[in-house]
């Protein structure tokens, strides 16, 4: 089964500094159809103006990815964390038992980011922050593990959640694969163009994707893409 949801059908926020797209439920844009897609909860495509950015809010028993595709971010919590993420890094905070952090687009380009929530296997985690670069050259034509709750995957950053965050990039005419074995799957294009069991995606469309052993993805155009692979 695939499910597109289309860029244009996404939730939508403007507030002048942040221009917000929602693949879920949340804040305003509450869609009954799309509360979650197993324990991913949010899929936030955010672009945030040059020197603005979000103030200390807090949070708990949720993991919190944010994969930077353009700019940077720059990050302050309440365990004394402080970090900036750039493009094509990422970022994990595991709000365990509560958090307060901010995040802000300190420099003079803007940043566009996708935030993605997963639901923590259980509440009581020590919260945590931690980021790592990740350089596309190596994900040329395959799926690396970016973050993770999975044994085994030692070199992604650690996420308390039965689910991976995964990158590839793949050049047009070329195919990438990876295992679903049943699973669900969400997948966004970061920039290009692919299809996905003759469907086509477009970047920044969702892909929900389910009861697939195995995912094939392939270019049209060259793509930058972005999977969570989740019970």
């Amino acid at each position: 089964m695939i499910d597109i949801r289309r860029f244009d059908t996404l939730g939508k926020a403007d507030h002048g500094w942040l221009k917000a797209n929602f693949h879920f439920a949340f804040a305003d844009y509450q869609d009954q159809r799309r509360l979650h897609w197993g324990a991913l909860r949010v899929w936030n495509d955010d672009v945030i103006a040059p020197h603005t950015g979000f103030p200390a809010h807090s949070h708990a028993d949720m993991e919190i990815i944010t994969y930077v595709l353009k700019g940077a971010i720059s990050h302050k919590d309440s365990l004394g964390n402080e970090g900036r993420t750039s493009a094509g890094d990422v970022q994990v905070m595991s709000a365990g038992t509560g958090i307060t952090h901010s995040e802000y687009n300190l420099e003079d380009e803007v940043l566009h980011s996708f935030q993605l929530w997963i639901m923590a296997d259980r509440k009581g985690h020590a919260p945590s922050w931690g980021e790592k670069a990740f350089p596309k050259h190596a994900r040329d034509g395959r799926f690396v593990v970016l973050a993770s709750g999975r044994d085994g995957d030692s070199e992604a950053l650690r996420i308390n959640s039965d689910a991976r965050v995964l990158g590839a990039t793949v050049k047009a005419g070329e195919q990438v694969e990876y295992a679903l074995e049943g699973r669900k799957g969400y997948l966004v294009p970061a920039s290009g163009k692919v299809e996905i069991e003759g469907e086509v995606v477009n970047a920044r469309d969702g892909a929900a994707l389910a009861d697939l052993a195995m995912l094939t993805v392939t270019a049209l155009e060259d793509s930058e893409l972005v999977l969570v692979d989740t019970a």
